[in-house]
């Protein structure tokens, strides 16, 4: 396990070293720390979604509601002007993983589609708070004023470098961390329960508490998703905790795949890509990528990585 643990830091750290070695190199462009930064984005939210969906075995259908709460509480914070950039992340995860807490505490004794479509209701009616609640989040118009990015440990996040750069940072952190949960004790457990809960509470396991704690680590980097978010757009708007949102990530973790670790994040990459190149192309933008989605969803009938994964453990198993 500590081995594993070194060598998945040791891997990020690689990874973060060379983002740097390229921005430090003047190899940047507008683009690229955009993408940069929406993939660091998207790529937390669809990855905590996978812990649920691959690992524990339940479907969330609103799982932006934590996306939402983590932009939302961020923005409110900062613009109080009492908060430093940290605290405030740190108090927008509580107040998101509290959120998740409660929803979790009535979702999760629920069979799968009931829990599905509950946590769905959860999400829509956050939103409609957050549509509604004018004095507070600005409605429909969003989080209106700005959020205020004052540096910290020299690093100014009003610069887009130093959020990329963070932004990816944040999206190594989380993933090595969310790696470990997988590969834990914890994470066999929520793969027994994801296969047989009947036999899993037999064995002394108890479901409930491992589903909601499931629930509550996978809000939680979600609402860090959308701190990030916010920072990027240096607001809040109510899109963020709607049912759309939760449903491009289950697109990512289908194009990527389920099963394999790392499938959400090539699932995002494909999305973001796909998502620019037709926006350039035409404007009936929802058309053509529904269709193309829809085609490769339905002609690899599993994810990008799954497909590759299974495809080489077949031919080594017909080598050896």
């Amino acid at each position: 396990m500590s081995g594993g643990w070194l060598r998945d830091t040791a891997v990020a750290m690689v990874v973060l070293a060379l983002f740097l070695a390229f921005e430090l190199a003047g190899f940047r462009s507008s683009s690229l720390l955009d993408f940069a930064i929406r993939f660091a984005t998207f790529g937390l939210l669809a990855l905590s979604l996978n812990l649920l969906i691959g690992t524990t075995g339940l479907v969330s259908f609103g799982h932006a509601a934590y996306f939402g709460m983590g932009a939302y509480s961020f923005g409110l914070l900062m613009q109080t002007g009492a908060w430093s950039i940290p605290a405030a992340i740190l108090a927008a995860l509580a107040c998101t993983a509290l959120l998740a807490l409660v929803v979790g505490a009535l979702c999760v004794r629920l069979s799968e589609i009931y829990f599905a479509f509950l946590t769905l209701a959860f999400q829509m009616l956050l939103h409609s708070v957050i549509s509604s609640w004018i004095s507070l989040t600005g409605g429909d118009q969003g989080l209106m004023g700005g959020i205020p990015k004052p540096a910290f440990l020299g690093i100014d996040l009003a610069q887009p470098s130093h959020l990329a750069g963070f932004g990816v940072f944040c999206l190594l952190l989380s993933t090595v961390a969310l790696r470990q949960v997988v590969r834990s004790p914890f994470g066999a457990a929520l793969r027994m329960i994801r296969d047989n809960p009947d036999r899993a509470a037999f064995v002394g396991l108890s479901v409930f508490r491992y589903r909601l704690a499931a629930f509550v680590i996978a809000g939680t980097f979600a609402g860090l998703g959308g701190v990030l978010m916010s920072l990027y757009v240096s607001g809040a708007f109510p899109s963020f905790a709607f049912w759309t949102t939760s449903g491009e990530a289950i697109f990512m973790i289908m194009l990527g795949g389920v099963s394999v670790f790392l499938g959400p994040l090539v699932g995002t990459a494909i999305f973001l890509l796909l998502n620019d190149w037709i926006t350039a192309l035409t404007e009936h933008h929802g058309l053509f990528m529904g269709t193309i989605l829809l085609i490769l969803v339905l002609g690899l009938r599993k994810g990008l990585l799954d497909f590759i994964m299974e495809h080489w453990r077949a031919r080594k198993g017909a080598r050896s």
